[in-house]
């Protein structure tokens, strides 16, 4: 059986199954609302953006405001009260787990003697490693000792605990994809059955998983010029993940970087030095050990202060933006998009 528009109908409706009056454009908004369903041409603009319209900021996280919480945070919550002792690094224009709208990070504290318990989850996380020694990461069997500024992967759905000597804190930067989720409803986590996962320790300079610092900056040293950036990745040359791209820049005393606009989010950490980032219209000051982010599509140039070389860590989606076809940036000779891509 068809069903087709009767003309004939008063104001057109279906053989008369809708005996309501639609007289106006009111009536079609209202009554169609009562039926869950939304008129788009109000909201084309909303939807189809003439540019890319991100819902956080830029915005800084410094390391001097927010420690002392973290570390008081270490007295008062005990292990046995937190599975992982963290604080969300969040943005202030949105609610949930989010740095950027991509992008998570939390600074997160173990104290010596501790465990954070084994379990693993669909979300892909990595570790650069901000302050202390004695600390390690377990992964799936591998247990890995940290050091100031190693990045330190943890591939989705692989077991995992951290743990602590007896001779302080220990604190790294968090970086997971958790924010994807809100579209892909698809994560959970999934807890040992003891406290640590069976491993054995291993040479963190052999492991596919760890990034040494010394080597990055080894490598940021060997480029050219006043500005020079790598991306960690694995031996074969692909990204890390499927979601997350770490990478590494330098940036010589009173030099500044290229303006750049791109649509991928980041997260900056400073890893030495002191300067300052300019994201769209605001300024963001910095120095060694904060953290602060660059939305999607913003303009952005950082300019290193007097005094010493900066070193900045840095992770984006770019591997997600890229493999989906939405990656585009501009340079100083304007906008690049590959248009070959289907």
């Amino acid at each position: 059986m068809t069903m087709s528009l009767n003309a004939s109908t008063p104001n057109g409706a279906f053989n008369g199954i809708n005996r309501k009056k639609i007289e106006t454009v009111d009536d079609v908004i209202r009554g169609a609302e009562e039926h869950n369903a939304v008129p788009l041409w109000p909201q084309m603009v909303k939807f189809n953006p003439p540019q890319p319209n991100p819902k956080c900021v830029p915005q800084i996280w410094r390391y001097d405001e927010v420690r002392p919480y973290l570390a008081r945070a270490g007295e008062l919550v005990k292990e046995k009260d937190a599975e992982r002792r963290v604080l969300m690094l969040i943005n202030s224009q949105r609610e949930g787990p989010y740095t950027t709208d991509t992008l998570y990070a939390g600074l997160q504290l173990v104290m010596p003697n501790e465990t954070a318990p084994a379990h693993r989850h669909t979300a892909f996380a990595m570790r650069f490693i901000i302050e202390g020694n004695g600390g390690f990461t377990a992964i799936h069997g591998k247990r890995i000792q940290m050091n100031h500024g190693d990045v330190i992967l943890t591939p989705t759905w692989n077991w995992h605990d951290h743990g602590k000597d007896g001779s302080g804190p220990m604190i790294w930067l968090d970086a997971l994809d958790l924010p994807l989720f809100q579209f892909f409803p698809v994560h959970f986590v999934e807890h040992f059955k003891e406290k640590r996962y069976p491993a054995e320790d291993v040479n963190a300079e052999e492991s596919p998983i760890v990034f040494p610092w010394a080597r990055m900056r080894k490598e940021l040293d060997g480029v050219g010029g006043d500005w020079a950036k790598k991306e960690y990745r694995r031996a074969d040359g692909g990204y890390v993940s499927k979601t997350l791209n770490p990478s590494a820049e330098r940036i010589n005393s009173h030099k500044s970087t290229p303006i750049r606009r791109e649509t991928t989010s980041c997260v900056y950490h400073v890893i030495s030095g002191s300067g300052e980032s300019r994201i769209g219209e605001k300024v963001l000051g910095w120095k060694k050990s904060d953290t602060f982010c660059v939305p999607s599509w913003y303009p952005y140039q950082h300019t290193a202060g007097g005094g010493e070389t900066v070193y900045l860590y840095r992770f984006d989606d770019k591997p997600m933006i890229e493999a989906l076809g939405f990656y585009v940036e501009e340079g100083p000779n304007g906008v690049v998009r590959d248009e070959n891509k289907l």
